[in-house]
């Protein structure tokens, strides 16, 4: 069973950075896609960046893509930690951030968030000016 522990949220000012990071476990040998998501209040849940592994490629959120990094550490095992590096953060980067991965035999990782079936908890980041 795949289990995701995220981390790293915080409150930070306007313009700063933020690395988050999730750890994760469970993982077989097959493809898989794992990705952040974010929800504010009353918004739906929205897909930042997205990797896949083994054989490393990296999908971005057009809404995102010039201020995120998304990477992870171990692209094999059963193990990882992916981290998602926010920069030149905004006001309404405000939400609460997800990790969330699935197995994906072929084509490319998506941000639809009912392609998902782990998911972590959650961590909080809060931008103020």
């Amino acid at each position: 069973q795949v289990q995701l522990v995220e981390s790293g949220g915080g409150s930070v000012q306007t313009g700063g950075s933020l690395r988050l990071s999730c750890a994760a476990s469970g993982f077989g040998v097959a493809r898989k896609c794992e990705a952040w998501f974010r929800q504010a209040p009353g918004k739906e849940r929205e897909g930042l960046a997205a990797i896949s592994s083994p054989g490393v490629s990296t999908y971005y959120a057009d809404s995102v893509k010039d201020r995120v990094t998304i990477s992870l550490d171990d692209a094999v095992n059963a193990k990882n930690t992916v981290y998602l590096q926010i920069n030149n953060l905004k006001a309404e980067d405000t939400a609460l951030y997800y990790c969330a991965a699935a197995y994906r035999d072929w084509g490319p990782c998506t941000f639809q968030p009912n392609e998902y079936n782990a998911w972590g908890q959650g961590t909080q980041v809060t931008v103020s000016s």
